[in-house]
């Protein structure tokens, strides 16, 4: 299968999904077919999720299960990168300073 045919085939599949928050399109980059996923009217800046699909999946003949196992695996990651913060992302405070881990110590 050429790549045009291949990005076809993926464009293709995508008109299988609707979601009122996301939408999805394709296309080649420097000869690699990408899922691109886009949050639809959003008012707070958001990154478009580039999925590379590889070509081995490309050329599976259950490439729609591939694709959409793919895509649930991609969106997952995607919500997941959104989050502007995390616990994670707090700063940990000195136990000595008044820290959550330990209180005021030595007064």
């Amino acid at each position: 299968m050429s790549g045009s045919s291949k990005l076809s085939a993926v464009q293709e599949h995508l008109k299988l999904y609707e979601h009122p928050l996301l939408a999805f399109s394709a296309r080649e980059n420097n000869g690699v077919i990408e899922v691109v996923i886009d949050l639809k009217n959003s008012t707070v800046p958001v990154h478009t999720y580039v999925l590379p699909i590889h070509a081995r999946d490309l050329d599976h003949s259950q490439l729609k299960w591939h694709l959409q196992r793919q895509i649930y695996d991609g969106l997952h990651d995607y919500f997941i990168e959104m989050f502007t913060r995390t616990p994670q992302d707090r700063p940990v405070q000195n136990p000595i300073d008044g820290g959550a881990s330990g209180g005021n110590q030595g007064s």
